[in-house]
């Protein structure tokens, strides 16, 4: 069986707003209900895990009842950081279960079925797959000093999600312990000495977090 775990533990401060992001409406559909509905219409046999802080479930649940939301899905409790967070969520698959599982920022509602499949498809092959795109803007990097020097953009990705894995590869990794380096589920797993594989992302793939992603976001439903 393949899994999606969706993690969505957003407060919303850098929106400005009065709910968490994962809740606002976009096109009039709350942006967290549009992001289940890209992973079951993509793929209707996933089993899809969300992980929502235990405090806004009762929330998530009303807003379930308001817009009729009916995608299969199970709650489950986030933890106090992402790195728990996928680790709840994953800790409800069997341990003995085979297949593979993605994780996903619950705040990234344009994933594209071709994304997602090239995702899930590359990792039943290798093992891990990350969708990536190339960097396109100037990078610069900071010196300690304060001051830096440009870097060539050609050897850097931008990363996003879904990011997908043997589901056994991906318990044995979370049962290491959290370091400081672990700034997505990739790198956890490359703790491991496992190597990622990257796939062509979707430029519409953006993560939403300012008030300008959700004018973006808008244009895009």
């Amino acid at each position: 069986m393949d899994y999606i775990i969706i993690v969505a533990g957003g407060k919303g401060l850098r929106m400005g707003a009065e709910v968490p992001k994962q809740f606002l409406p976009v096109g009039g559909v709350p942006v967290l209900m549009r992001t289940l509905n890209r992973f079951h219409d993509s793929r209707p046999d996933l089993s899809i895990i969300l992980v929502l802080p235990h405090e806004q479930q009762e929330y998530w649940s009303q807003l379930c009842r308001q817009h009729h939301f009916d995608v299969p899905h199970r709650v489950v409790d986030g933890g106090a950081t992402r790195f728990d967070s996928s680790r709840h969520g994953l800790n409800v698959i069997p341990d003995d279960c085979q297949g593979v599982v993605g994780i996903h920022d619950g705040v990234r509602p344009f994933v594209s079925a071709q994304v997602i499949d090239r995702c899930y498809d590359c990792a039943r092959q290798c093992g891990a797959a990350i969708p990536v795109l190339p960097v396109t803007d100037t990078l610069r990097q900071i010196d300690g000093n304060g001051s830096g020097h440009n870097v060539q953009r050609s050897g850097y990705r931008i990363v996003q999600t879904p990011q997908v894995f043997d589901i056994q590869l991906l318990k044995r990794a979370f049962r290491q312990p959290y370091r400081d380096q672990f700034t997505d589920d990739a790198s956890v797993v490359e703790a491991l000495g496992s190597s990622v594989e990257m796939v062509e992302g979707n430029r519409e793939n953006i993560k939403l977090t300012t008030p300008f992603d959700l004018k973006v976001a808008e244009t895009l439903c």
